[in-house]
């Protein structure tokens, strides 16, 4: 989609970071398209034509820039100014389903046809669902060439090309060079990877502010031994792909807007399927700095969010874990929460023996394990068993799906048909899984006590109504509302770590 070069004139002179993703220049006098930030001699306004996706501005012919390298920038949420449609398209082409599939494969996902897709992508991002796979196809290879020194082969692949041939073609197209030429002319001094023991490291960007501490503290608080495990700036899990087993660790830097993802897997080609989940779960492509300014027109979440900037939504990465965490979880303590189910994942998960981090020895179960599993004698209640093997039958079923071909509102109906999964589970759930930015528990107890004005006791249905003036980021007042509780509660581990308690169900 083609922009107004007025309305972003003034970012682009000050190179701001804000912008960064969110706007791509071509440069009509070099045919080279390239970040906000990008550090060569700003050409002249006339020269210039802004587009709000790197796919628009390879369809009219623009070329990345080999300096600011569009590829690392950190990208849009996909439902930022979206249709629900094309925002729930866009997480599935980023999972890689237009690598192998059709368009008329996504569309019938959605329950659209493909027709209609297309012109919605049309309408809404001035490309067509092909281009943007296309493009990103082409970004996440040149990330890799760049970034790690895996044979060319196994980089074409990774990236979702169909072959070695078109993988060369494509960027000699656009390049102008071979894969291989474009990597001796980074003079790289990443050693030549020999095995895949030590990984595959590949940095991914962010943009200013992001309380990523307060988020590792989340996590920590949440980490289930075996499974997960956070020591300082670290994050660590095991993960389960295609029936292969691995790991990943994301560790955050002070120094950079960035966090470098190191990926242990024997399948490379699952690459990209891990590093789009990885964004998503840390919320990389979060706006910050838009979402607060449209928040703090509340006048009682200003001086939270001036308190806490670069409040972020933490969501999981598995979502069926975080799910049956969710039904455990319910009226009990987070701590009693852990115990219980980190008791399910080392009786029933499946043993992991890898090369990274020590602490992570489990998988957590699949859904077809804990569909037929008894959960007797873990300390888990009749009730809450009996939820947990519903969900995970529902799963196996793919009468609930997390990987968004299923819209939140139908996925909330459907999981709270499940005997023991009321609205503030569901809530959580889709707050955690869906990557929904307005899902919204009302019913929880710490926040009707946040939300409330001095002096002021909200009932469930009264904060809801208020949430109104906060959509489309309900989600992200929760995040802030939570944290802000814990700091003015003096919680004795820090003002952070007693964030989020997960109160009662309904």
């Amino acid at each position: 989609m083609l922009l107004n070069p007025d309305d972003f004139e003034q970012a682009r002179q000050a190179r701001d970071p804000h912008f960064d993703g969110r706007v791509f220049i071509g440069v009509v006098t070099t045919g080279i398209y390239c970040r906000p930030v990008c550090p060569v001699r700003l050409p002249r306004k006339e020269n210039i034509r802004l587009y709000s996706t790197a796919a628009a501005a390879a369809e009219a012919g623009f070329r990345p820039c080999l300096r600011c390298r569009p590829e690392s920038s950190p990208g849009t949420p996909a439902w930022m100014g979206s249709s629900h449609t094309v925002s729930r398209a866009l997480q599935l082409i980023a999972r890689g389903v237009l690598d192998e599939g059709s368009v008329e494969e996504l569309a019938a996902q959605l329950g659209v046809g493909a027709r209609q897709l297309t012109r919605l992508f049309d309408q809404h991002l001035g490309v067509a669902p092909a281009a943007v796979a296309k493009t990103q196809r082409l970004h996440f290879a040149k990330k890799l060439i760049d970034e790690t020194r895996m044979p060319m082969s196994e980089v074409c692949f990774a990236a979702g090309f169909s072959s070695v041939r078109r993988f060369n073609a494509v960027f000699q197209q656009i390049y102008g060079r071979t894969p291989l030429s474009l990597r001796r002319q980074e003079k790289s001094t990443i050693p030549m990877q020999q095995s895949n023991a030590h990984g595959v490291q590949i940095r991914l960007s962010y943009r200013p502010p992001f309380d990523w501490r307060a988020m590792l503290i989340y996590l920590a608080m949440r980490a289930i031994p075996g499974v997960e495990h956070v020591s300082g700036y670290t994050y660590s899990r095991t993960i389960m792909l295609n029936g292969e087993a691995g790991e990943l660790s994301v560790q955050f830097s002070d120094v950079s807007h960035s966090l470098l993802l190191t990926i242990r897997t024997g399948q490379t080609r699952a690459l990209q399927q891990i590093v789009e989940r990885v964004r998503v779960m840390f919320d990389l492509r979060a706006v910050s700095s838009e979402i607060e300014i449209f928040l703090a027109g509340d006048p009682h979440l200003l001086p939270i969010i001036a308190a806490h900037p670069g409040i972020r939504v933490p969501v999981a990465w598995d979502s069926f874990e975080v799910a049956v965490r969710a039904i455990v979880g319910q009226q009990v303590s987070v701590k009693g929460a852990t115990t219980l189910v980190s008791r399910l994942a080392l009786v029933y998960g499946e043993p992991y023996s890898g090369q990274g981090n020590p602490a992570l020895n489990r998988i957590f179960p699949a859904p077809i394990v804990l569909a037929e599993a008894s959960l007797s004698g873990l300390g888990i209640t009749t009730r809450r068993i009996s939820a947990i093997r519903e969900l995970a039958s529902a799963v196996c079923a793919e009468e609930l799906r997390f990987d968004g071909s299923m819209d939140a509102p139908t996925f909330l109906e459907r999981i709270v048909r499940i005997s023991g999964i009321g609205p503030w589970t569901a809530q959580y759930i889709a707050l955690r899984a869906l990557n929904d930015p307005d899902a919204f528990p009302h019913a929880d107890l710490i926040l009707l006590r946040a939300a409330a004005l001095p002096r002021e006791v909200l009932t469930p249905a009264q904060l809801l109504l208020r949430s109104e003036r906060w959509r489309p980021w309900r989600a992200y007042v929760v995040m802030l509302l939570w944290r802000h509780y814990a700091a003015i509660a003096n919680s004795p581990a820090s003002t952070i770590s007693a964030m989020i308690k997960e109160e009662c169900n309904s």
